[in-house]
């Protein structure tokens, strides 16, 4: 299963007065990693938009598992957990520098026309797209 590991330097304006990260921001973080993630399949999200297409989050599941401070350094590591031609299911662990798990959670994606939010299906609009994201849910490179 491939899987992406982003950087992120937590900045002062990411925390609370605590110097901890946020929660908000956590899901911030995942749309980071999620967008190098889709860039490291060789796709490119504004392809999408170029075409009126875009991809709302239908649901979002984050578990805080321990804080991440202002001055620390963590990395996103995203990959797909589920597709089935429509729904795209992206997963997330948010691991502090010290190894420590500190957030995990799931997003759920479909594509819609921005116009009229209608649903589209991925397989059908983009078939480049359907066909990666079949192998990644399947294990192949």
């Amino acid at each position: 299963m491939h899987k992406t590991h982003t950087p992120i330097e937590v900045r002062y304006q990411e925390t609370d007065q605590m110097g901890v990260v946020y929660h908000a921001n956590y899901l911030v973080w995942f749309e980071i990693g999620r967008t190098k993630y889709i860039e490291s399949l060789g796709l490119i999200y504004t392809d999408m938009e170029k075409n009126n297409i875009v991809s709302p989050v239908v649901d979002a599941q984050i578990s805080f598992k321990n804080p991440v401070h202002y001055g620390e350094k963590a990395i996103v590591e995203t990959w797909i957990d589920e597709y089935d031609g429509l729904r795209t299911v992206y997963a997330y662990k948010i691991i502090k520098e010290n190894g420590e798990l500190a957030v995990s959670g799931t997003t759920k994606h479909v594509i819609v026309n921005k116009d009229s939010f209608r649903p589209l299906s991925l397989r059908k609009a983009f078939p480049e797209w359907h066909q990666i994201y079949l192998k990644q849910v399947n294990g192949e490179s």
